[in-house]
């Protein structure tokens, strides 16, 4: 599997008109530009991927329906694409994911299975389900079509940034950062950030294959149990990597709640994190991404007040 800078381009014909061409801001505060990404249909930039995905299907695989497998902003946006495009579709959640992705999921139509006890349960019976049922598994974060349609924000951002120099990402499994990588093609720095408490993608990098990781963090949508080969072997020896703490991203996301006016979650204010934290120094030509705006209101004001 690869992934070129023409099949971005690609993508962005097949998004074009579909999704949200997100703004672009500048932040005084920080010294940086903001990518309001949380601006995106299904709130994150992961109405890319599956959007450019779920096009793709031939019409065999439409009868066939489509699963999928996350915590929830991945499983949102697949469902919206499936509703989109007119395709049955069925999420593999577990135990205790967060409930205002799960009532998301389902408002686009998708059948929501939470039974799994844990995500790699789930991941299991996702495997079982294209077995038996000969589903198309729209992969969270190692299909081309999926990294090449999440590339596309790095499209929008060099159109908005003639200056563009570093960009900043928060990181999971590894979808963005690698469309964002495979979109720049070498025209501009890329730093991953994730938390210390869920570290896939910088343990992946640094084994150089996926590996299982335990994650407790507040930051669910950073927090898958293993990054994809696909990602790991596009970004590999192109992107810097910084952990950022729990107090991090709580405080980056107080920063753009405060100062930015930008109602994040948890996930989306991890890049920010770590330029607020001063693990990234900020400048002129720097993009940091904001995506993920799907919190539930009671972690929210807790963050907000600083509990």
């Amino acid at each position: 599997m690869s992934v070129s800078r023409e099949d971005v381009e690609r993508a962005r014909t097949v998004l074009a008109g579909r999704i949200h061409r997100t703004p672009t801001v500048g932040s005084i505060d920080l010294g940086v530009s903001l990518k309001a990404e949380l601006f995106q249909q299904t709130g994150s930039f992961k109405a890319r991927g599956a959007l450019n995905r779920l096009a793709a299907l031939t019409p065999e695989e439409r009868v066939r329906g489509v699963v999928t497998w996350s915590a929830g902003n991945h499983a949102h946006a697949v469902a919206w694409a499936a509703a989109e495009e007119g395709v049955d579709c069925l999420v593999q959640m577990w135990e205790g994911v967060n409930a205002v992705k799960v009532a998301a999921t389902r408002a686009h139509g998708a059948t929501v299975d939470l039974s799994p006890s844990d995500p790699a349960a789930a991941y299991e019976r996702v495997l079982e389900i294209v077995e038996e049922q000969g589903r198309v598994f729209v992969h969270p974060h190692s299909d081309p079509s999926v990294v090449a349609g999440h590339g596309t924000l790095a499209l929008e951002l060099l159109d908005d940034m003639p200056d563009l120099d570093t960009v900043v990402v928060g990181t999971g499994g590894g979808g963005l950062i690698s469309g964002i990588v495979t979109a720049l093609d070498g025209r501009a720095r890329v730093v991953g950030v994730a938390p210390e408490r869920a570290q896939a993608f910088p343990a992946g990098l640094a084994a150089g294959h996926s590996v299982r990781v335990e994650t407790d963090t507040i930051a669910d949508g950073l927090a898958p149990p293993f990054a994809g080969e696909l990602p790991l072997e596009i970004c590999r020896g192109k992107v810097e990597t910084v952990l950022v703490t729990e107090d991090e991203i709580a405080e980056g996301m107080r920063f753009l709640y405060e100062r930015a006016k930008l109602a994040c979650e948890p996930a989306g204010a991890a890049a920010a994190g770590a330029v607020v934290a001063g693990k990234v120094e900020a400048g002129p030509g720097m993009a940091v991404i904001v995506s993920g705006g799907n919190v539930e209101p009671a972690q929210a004001a807790a963050i907000l007040r600083g509990q």
